[in-house]
């Protein structure tokens, strides 16, 4: 997120009436000011270096963070008349970004496709996507706080997208699983039925949405005492989630995501024996969810099954083998066999792809003080 105005560094320049000419079909106008970005302000700024492409990089900051700016009609249709190939240029580079964790740059550069094309739903989309991967990186790294306001703001996206007179597939098919991991059933199930109504012939993901929807149907997940237990446990009352989830699972006794949710509690309240029976369940009716893998193996660990916590965390690692979480855990069980040397390589691990996750470094340094760490990256 950015902490300081963005368009600082940006000035203005006009062009004189002799330059005027024609870009395809696009005419420059020297009574509209161009904007430039430099490296500092206008005083540092030397004209002989002036090009193109500070002005068009310019345009699209302004696009990204002002974007009912009064020449942004122009600075649209000046981008697309001199770059048409830019869209996709910087779509396959914010994508690249995200996936590189680099999420300011990647968001900046979504802003600037929203900006400049306002009335595509792709660039709000990977909006919200970006800002569910943030929400993640935040549990993550246990900044509980963080993950909420990243999760509000990956709603937002989608309650823009979703109040649009024409709403993609696309957006009800995330939608709904942005829904189901809130478990907000009763929304997840709306949008996965319109995303199953409005899909293209053929689409890939209609019998994955089907497949959610039956299991919502035919597990109770609608069920109002079910999101009553899932927000106790995210507002820290544990013992009210166990009790409603019980009384949930007296009714329902094969819902597995209740099962998680009555172990989630459990070891949040440090009954660990209680907690892995809860998981144990789980897995016997949805097997090789890695989440319960994961947290059994906490479990297992707590409990000094450590032949057992390994076993889960492997299998949890080959369904999902970059989940810094899982990993993490690697070198925590590591460490409770007295292995320092393993659990460093595993927090090595992790810190080389999440250089500012807090648990991996304060475990390295608690192994050695003087343990060399990575820069924390940027994005936070």
């Amino acid at each position: 997120m950015q902490n300081s105005d963005p368009l600082e560094h940006i000035v203005y320049i006009s062009i004189p009436a002799e330059a005027e000419r024609r870009i395809g079909d696009f005419q420059l106008n020297s009574e509209i000011m161009l904007p430039v970005e430099t490296a500092g302000g206008l005083e540092q700024y030397d004209i002989s270096n002036l090009s193109w492409e500070q002005i068009i990089s310019a345009m699209l900051k302004i696009l990204a963070y002002r974007p009912d700016h009064e020449d942004a009609a122009y600075y649209r249709d000046f981008i697309l008349a001199a770059k048409p190939e830019l869209p996709g240029e910087l779509s396959e580079a914010a994508i690249l970004q995200a996936r590189n964790q680099r999420f300011d740059q990647a968001e900046e550069v979504f802003l600037a496709l929203h900006g400049l094309l306002p009335e595509e739903s792709g660039p709000l989309l990977n909006l919200a996507l970006l800002y569910e991967q943030r929400a993640q990186q935040a549990e993550n790294r246990e900044h509980f706080e963080r993950q909420e306001e990243y999760l509000d703001q990956a709603f937002s996206y989608y309650k823009e997208l979703l109040d649009s007179d024409d709403v993609i597939p696309e957006a009800e098919l995330n939608a709904g699983f942005f829904f189901l991991q809130r478990h907000n059933f009763k929304r997840a199930r709306e949008h996965l039925h319109r995303y199953i109504e409005t899909a293209p012939e053929g689409s890939e993901r209609v019998e994955e949405a089907r497949k959610v929807i039956s299991e919502i149907d035919s597990q109770d997940l609608l069920d109002e005492l079910f999101k009553q237990a899932y927000d106790a446990v995210q507002l820290g009352r544990e013992h009210e989630a166990v009790e409603r989830i019980r009384t949930f699972l007296e009714r329902a006794p094969r819902v597995w995501r209740a099962w998680f949710l009555l172990g989630w509690a459990h070891r949040r309240l440090k009954q660990y024996t209680e907690a892995k029976a809860a998981f144990l369940k789980a897995l016997e009716l949805q097997p090789r969810k890695p989440d319960t893998l994961n947290e059994l193996a906490i479990c297992h660990m707590e409990l000094g099954e450590f032949e057992a916590g390994e076993k889960s965390l492997r299998d949890a690692l080959a369904l999902e083998p970059d989940n810094t979480k899982i990993i993490s855990n690697m070198g925590v069980l590591a460490l409770k066999r007295g292995q320092p040397n393993e659990a460093a390589r595993f927090f090595q691990t992790v810190l080389t792809m999440e250089p500012g996750d807090p648990i991996a470094r304060r475990y390295l340094r608690e192994i050695d003080p003087e343990t060399e760490l990575p820069p924390e990256e940027i994005d936070s």
